[in-house]
């Protein structure tokens, strides 16, 4: 009796192992640095439209083309990271992002706005995104760890908003927005370094044990016929919109209503101030309760607050409480979609399939993103933009609501 409860005892700390600290820090670092320059895109667009006489047409189109390469080709680095390995992946992201930013700040035409700014910055986030970092994560943590590991990804990379908001600001008005991007090109270079504990691919980790065997094919065929991740893919497209919108015009928009520039970036920071708390709380939601209803409160919660930020009357106040709600609720909608991708199909074709899953994310980042600048020309005003915003919150939380939070049946595994 003795030797049972001894080795037991022996037995205990494995059956619940501590989080694997130095992959979850690095994956972080990078969150951070790829989500924070794309996120402060918004503070680049008045003075660089001023210096070049652009419209906002014109930013805003090469925003949606970031949106979109971001989206698009998150499935292929995902089905890369996951049969290669994630730093090549990682580090591809780091160069890339760079030279995005390089030519961005070199602009002397739309079009190097678009491929630098736009096409190959979003290449560079599509590379070094969530996708490819909480896949890397979810082969090294078990299943009851996941919820709360992917929270505290998402969180750095909602430090990434908050510490970029006020970072690019002051950039700009030291040195101007050309140089400001040269020296957030250089910080890009960091991500390879950081990159090194997450090398491996789908077939190592401490999960690659529980791999179902399949092709990609097979893979793809068996997740594009599930109605719960069919619901999921069209509920995400909603987050996105949402959010690429407020990141690329909110800046403008406050300066529209007559309220100073400077809340703008008090408000893009307070944003990604509390997404911090509510990414991590988010994870720990996740964790405990049905993450499909929980998803559905967090777009119903969404379209209210947008509602009665646009009802009520506008003021600092009113921006600065905006701002505080809305980044509780911000990325808070990440962990609990990535999980259950996970909880669906396992791992062996998580950046894949997250991929396709985020890439629903970005086809509505683009329509959010376009459309502000687009309806803002003819129409002098972003209110339908935030109307239409309100109403997909409502249609997201319908079609989270019937998702189904289990594995997909496999008979072949009985």
């Amino acid at each position: 009796m003795s030797v049972v409860s001894s080795a037991t005892a022996t037995r205990a700390p494995a059956a619940s192992p501590g989080l694997p600290w130095l992959i979850i820090i690095a994956g972080s670092l990078i969150a951070v640095l790829t989500f924070g320059p794309r996120s402060a895109m918004g503070f680049f667009q008045l003075p660089m439209l001023a210096d070049t006489g652009w419209d906002r047409t014109t930013f805003g189109l090469a925003m949606a083309l970031q949106n979109l390469a971001w989206g698009a080709s998150q499935p292929f680095f995902g089905a890369i990271a996951d049969k290669y390995g994630s730093w090549r992946v990682l580090a591809f992201s780091g160069l890339v992002y760079a030279g995005g930013l390089v030519i961005m700040a070199f602009a002397n035409a739309p079009i190097w706005l678009h491929i630098g700014g736009g096409v190959m910055v979003g290449l560079g986030v599509g590379s070094g995104s969530f996708g490819i970092l909480l896949s890397a994560f979810a082969r090294n943590v078990t299943p009851e760890q996941r919820s709360m590991a992917f929270g505290i990804c998402t969180a750095a990379g909602s430090a990434g908003m908050f510490l970029f908001a006020p970072l690019s600001q002051g950039l700009i008005s030291a040195f101007g927005w050309s140089d400001s991007l040269l020296y957030m090109s250089a910080l890009m270079l960091l991500v390879p370094l950081f990159a090194i504990p997450l090398r491996g691919n789908s077939s190592s980790g401490t999960q690659k044990e529980a791999l179902y065997k399949q092709s990609i094919a097979e893979a793809l065929k068996e997740a594009l016929g599930h109605k719960s991740y069919l619901l999921l893919i069209s509920g995400f497209f909603v987050c996105g919109y949402q959010v690429a919108f407020i990141t690329a015009h909110f800046p403008a928009y406050i300066g529209d209503i007559g309220i100073d520039a400077r809340y703008a970036v008090i408000a893009l920071a307070l944003i990604g101030f509390f997404n911090i708390i509510g990414s991590l709380a988010a994870g720990f939601i996740g964790q405990r309760y049905s993450k499909p209803y929980f998803l559905a409160y967090i777009y119903i919660a969404r379209s209210v607050v947008v509602s009665a930020f646009l009802l009520l009357p506008q003021s600092p106040t009113s921006v600065i409480i905006f701002a505080a709600v809305m980044g509780l609720l911000w990325l808070s909608t990440v962990p609990p979609t990535n999980g259950l991708v996970a909880i669906m199909f396992g791992t062996r074709h998580l950046g894949l399939l997250g991929g396709i899953v985020f890439l629903s994310h970005q086809i509505g980042s683009f329509l959010g993103v376009w459309m502000g600048g687009y309806l803002y020309d003819h129409f002098g005003s972003y209110d339908p933009v935030w109307w239409l915003g309100v109403a997909l919150g409502i249609f997201a939380a319908i079609v989270h609501w019937p998702i189904e939070e289990k594995a997909v049946a496999r008979p072949a595994m009985a």
